[in-house]
This record gives structure tokens, C-alpha cells and sequence, in this order.
């Protein structure tokens, strides 16, 4: 018929011939462009540019896709499937791909064997059933094709995921010669998503699983290997990370955008997405970027086939449409490609890039959590993150702060959603950088809450909260809870970091005393009659409370007086 294709063996000609030749796709006389345009697609040119520009814009795998999904007999797999994954014990795991409509795939994996058929438009699942810790494994796909995959092995899988600080490597934190010196876990592995933001669903990403090893871990996210080897020091099983974390991503950017646009308190933050979505001076320098980009990569090619010097790549255009911001990119482009994949649960680092707008997160970060539990159909599996660390110059005197109402916004999520947790750092940060190089104790903090709520094990993994409070007089008596081994003090011997105000709402320093295991008095000569308490309320607090175990106490306010982000949408 007219406008249809041949036959699969023309696409795979052109794919072979694609990956030889040096020009754009859509160029005058590429395999490609003659062979498509053969099959009646017209105007070939306009089509296979829309294609290159889509790669340019970090889709590159979209054609690779469409054309390996055309061949013959192919049985694909996506790359969060492949040699020396993880798969989660204890539980069932899908496995899926692509291959022929209503092909007959056939998986066998230890003494299981598992058959399924591709459906009519090429995508498969099949699901194994637990499997025995430990391995190594082999896993044979048969199709009209056969694929092997060595060195599976089974055990704890966990999503390392939120914005830089979990994405901060090794190799950018404390003493990396001699983590790297000793990172000989061959049976941690480890896999990183790339950062790709689109509003297009993606099915895969570019990337693969590696054993942990001195050459593989330098890259890969801190807080995540930290906590991955904890557990497997502590558990003695393999264990598989899966990094997927965007430096600077606002929270919004990792939910599906349909359940924003649904909810009117998420109005004002997609109308003025909507603003720039339609901001004609950004699209023209898009197309004036690819257009400049279609010029110099012909020019490129010419240059190299006669051994000149290659003229200077255009400078792409910030264009926030494909970045870490844009509701439901994220979502798209980095979360979905590994969504099903069995797993335990998962860690985040996220906030900073959200703060601003604190009193939202109070609901979009519930949101997104319930979200991905939703997407996973693996239940409430257990999420645990890391609240925001003390940053930028310390105040002499008590004042409003958007990240202590991003703190408080962490805080609340648990009693949200169950099976949650936080990680208290408020003592690890560093005034002048928003990436604290501690990320050991970041990491462990975390493998406190895994250890204890998922592994079974009798550890303090809660920083004391508050709980209550109580007026006698000119003072403030506060209860806490999960104090463990009991309230304690950090360098000074007297609770610092408090304040206390009256019915004017102005705050001011506090003394302190702590009563017993989980009260603290404090009281302030310029204040006579406290009606509220606040401790660590700042960017950068001077606060000293913790428990005998270290873990420090949550910052906190008493009042649900209005913050100063409380209008910020």
C-alpha cells in the first residue's frame, strides 16, 4: 500500500548503513532518508529532521527504538535488564521487552521457566517468581532470537534518587582516593539513569549495571553507595542501586504532570509553565539553535573527511522545556524507563530547588511519593529521605527562613503516608556550600532507618522529635519522642538553639535545661509571658541537641503562625 513499508530487512539495511555514515539523517542521500523515502514517506526530509532534532534534545534512543522495534525476530530488552543486575528477593519480579507482534517468548532462569507472547504492538512481560538470595545466575531469552544474560544475582534493590546532593559522587566527596581504594564490593552493583527531561513517557535509557568496584564507583551518587554498602556489610547480600538523581530538579518535575493539573493548588505553577511553554522568542531560538546545529554538523563531517579543523559547535540555548523544572519531565524521562522494576524501596536528597515554595511542599512531596507507590503497584513500599542540611551565614539574631519551612514540610510527610523516614543532618552542613562532602554519615543515618524498619534489627534510627509542650510560668517545658538512649548535649554543656516568644510573635534567644531523659525547660528574661518555642529555625542554625546515639533533634517550631513562604505557589 502506498505510504506503508515494505519489509523489516529495508529498515534494518538503512539501520546498518545509519550507523557508517557521518551524516545527519536527514540529509540529501543518507541510507536513511532514501530508504524511507522509498516506502512512501514524504516529505522524508521535514520527518527525519523532527527525528534528529528529538535526539539533539537528549531522545536520541527514539529512532534508535523505532527502528530496532521494525527488525525481524528482535527480542530487546530495556537496559535496567541486563548482566549483573539485581533482582529483588522475597518477592515476585517483572521482566519485560520487546520483540515481534504476538511473538512467543520463552525466559528460563534457574529451575524456572517462564513463557509469555508479545502483544500486537511488540511489547512482552513476564514475572518471575522469588528466587533463592545469592547467585550468580544466568537468564536465557529465547525468541525468534536468544539473549543471555551472566552474572544476575538476587538480593536488596533500592532508588537512589532527589536532586544534587544525592546525585554528589564519590569522587566529589570526603577522602575519595580511599573509598575508592577500598570499594571491592563486587556483589553491590550499581546502575545510573541519565538525566533526560521530556514530556514524552520514555520506555528506556542509556546506561547499564556494573559490580561496584575502584573504577566504577568514582561517578556514582555517594549518599546511595554509602547506604548500599552499609546494607550489605550489615546483611551480607547483594545489593543493586539504582542512581536516577537530577542536580538542581525541582520536586514537580518528578510527578506526573496529569495529577498536578488535576489538583487547583498546583494551578498558578502549571499557568506559568503554560506562559513559557508558549514563549515564541524561546522556540525561535530553539529553531535557530537546530537550524545552527543541522549547518555545523554537515560542515563537521566535511571537515573531518578532508582532515581540517572542526568548526566550533554551536552553544545550545537554556531551554527549560527539556530541563529539571518543567512538571512531569523528570517523571517522563528518567523515572518511568525503570517503574516496575522490582525493588525495596527508595531514598531522596531533594528540597533545595523547592524551598521557596515550602508551604506546597507541604502537599506536592506526599504527592509524589504516593504517586510513585501508586505507579510501582508494589504497595506502600518504604521511602525514606534525607532533610535539608544547615546552610548559608549564620544569623545572630532568630529570623524567617524557606528552608526552615522546607525542614518542617519534610517533617509533616510523615505522618502523611506511612512507612516513611527521615534522616536528620541539620549538624553535617556547611555554611558556604550547598554540598555538604560528608556524605557518609548521610548515607548511614539512612541505612539506620532500612536496617531497623525493613531488616529487623533493634537500632536507634530516629532523631528525637518533639512532641508537647507545657507553660509553667515564664517557662516552657517540652516533651520530645524517640529520644533513645536519651536527650543529650553536643560540645556545650547547655541546649543551645533555642527561642521562645510571646503573644507579639517576636522571637528571641533562649536558655535552657534539660529535665530528664525527654524534656527540656527553657525560658528567656525577654520574654515574661512564652506562648511559643522554636528550635533550629533557621538556614543555618547554632544548635547542639541530640541523642546518646548522635542523632540529632528535628528541628521544630511549636506555632503554625504563617511562614514566609505560606503565598508562594
Amino acid at each position: 500500500m502506498e505510504g506503508q513499508p515494505r519489509s523489516h530487512l529495508e529498515y534494518s539495511t538503512a539501520k546498518m548503513s545509519l550507523a557508517k555514515d557521518p551524516r545527519p539523517p536527514h540529509a540529501a542521500g543518507h541510507p536513511i532518508t532514501k530508504t524511507m523515502g522509498g516506502m512512501g514517506f514524504k516529505p522524508i526530509n521535514a520527518i527525519m529532521k523532527r527525528l534528529f532534532i528529538a535526539r539533539k534534545l537528549y531522545a536520541s534512543f527514539t529512532l534508535s527504538c523505532l527502528l530496532m522495534t521494525a527488525t525481524l525476530g528482535e527480542v530487546r530488552l530495556p537496559s535496567i535488564i541486563g548482566n549483573h543486575m539485581v533482582l529483588q528477593r522475597e518477592q515476585a519480579n517483572p521482566i519485560w521487552g520487546w520483540a515481534d507482534a504476538h511473538e512467543s517468548i520463552n525466559i528460563h532462569i534457574g529451575d524456572q521457566r517462564v513463557q509469555t507472547q508479545a502483544a500486537a504492538d511488540g511489547r512482552w512481560k513476564a514475572t518471575l517468581e522469588p528466587l533463592p538470595v545469592g547467585g550468580p545466575y544466568s537468564m536465557r531469552i529465547e525468541g525468534k532470537n536468544t539473549l543471555l544474560l551472566e552474572n544476575i544475582m538476587v538480593g536488596e534493590v533500592w532508588i537512589c534518587s532527589g536532586q544534587s546532593n544525592m546525585q554528589w559522587s564519590i569522587n566529589a566527596s570526603n577522602d575519595p582516593d580511599l573509598e575508592k581504594l577500598t570499594a571491592h564490593y563486587s556483589n553491590i552493583r550499581l546502575v545510573t539513569v541519565p538525566r533526560v527531561g521530556t514530556q514524552e513517557p520514555q520506555s528506556d535509557f542509556e546506561g547499564q549495571w556494573q559490580p561496584c568496584s575502584p573504577e566504577t564507583v568514582g561517578n556514582f551518587s555517594a549518599v546511595g553507595y554509602f547506604f548500599g554498602r552499609q546494607l550489605h556489610q550489615t546483611l551480607n547480600i547483594p545489593i543493586g542501586l539504582i542512581n536516577n538523581a537530577w542536580g538542581g530538579s525541582a520536586a514537580e518535575a518528578w510527578v506526573r504532570r496529569d495529577l498536578l493539573e488535576a489538583d487547583a493548588r498546583y494551578e498558578p505553577l502549571l499557568e506559568r509553565w503554560k506562559k513559557t511553554e508558549s514563549d515564541e522568542a524561546l522556540l525561535k531560538a530553539m529553531n535557530d539553535y537546530e537550524a545552527a546545529l543541522e549547518t555545523w554538523e554537515t560542515a563537521a563531517a566535511t571537515a573531518r573527511g578532508l582532515g581540517k579543523d572542526i568548526p566550533n559547535r554551536p552553544r545550545r540555548p537554556n531551554n527549560a522545556l527539556t530541563g529539571n523544572h518543567r512538571p512531569g519531565n523528570i517523571y517522563n524521562g528518567v523515572l518511568r524507563p525503570t517503574i516496575g522494576y522490582g525493588i525495596r524501596g527508595a531514598i531522596w536528597y531533594q528540597g533545595e530547588s523547592n524551598a521557596g515554595r515550602a508551604y506546597q511542599y507541604r502537599d506536592l512531596f506526599p504527592l509524589m511519593i504516593q504517586n510513585w507507590r501508586d505507579v510501582w503497584g508494589q504497595g506502600d513500599f518504604p521511602f525514606y529521605w534525607v532533610q535539608l542540611a544547615d546552610f548559608r551565614m549564620e544569623k545572630d539574631q532568630p529570623s524567617d527562613s524557606d528552608w526552615a519551612e522546607l525542614r518542617e514540610a519534610q517533617t509533616m510527610t510523615m505522618s502523611r503516608l506511612p512507612n516513611t523516614g527521615e534522616a536528620v543532618i541539620i549538624d553535617l552542613g556547611e555554611a558556604q556550600d550547598i554540598h555538604p562532602k560528608n556524605k557518609e554519615d548521610v548515607g548511614k543515618r539512612l541505612a539506620r532507618w532500612a536496617l531497623a524498619r525493613e531488616y529487623g534489627f533493634d537500632l536507634v534510627h530516629q532523631s528525637p522529635r518533639y512532641a508537647s509542650m507545657e507553660r509553667q510560668g515564664s517557662k516552657i517545658i517540652l516533651s520530645f519522642d524517640h529520644v533513645g538512649g536519651g536527650l543529650d548535649l553536643f560540645d556545650v554543656q547547655k541546649p543551645v538553639g533555642f527561642t521562645i516568644a510571646g503573644a507579639d510573635q517576636q522571637f528571641q534567644h533562649a536558655e535552657g535545661k534539660i529535665l530528664n531523659q525527654h524534656q527540656i525547660e527553657v525560658w528567656s528574661e525577654s520574654v515574661a509571658q512564652p506562648v511559643a518555642a522554636r528550635y533550629a529555625w533557621a538556614d543555618n542554625p547554632v544548635c547542639n541537641v541530640q541523642n546518646k546515639e548522635g542523632l540529632p533533634l528535628t528541628p521544630f517550631r511549636t506555632d503554625d503562625w504563617p511562614g514566609i513562604t505560606i503565598n508562594n505557589h
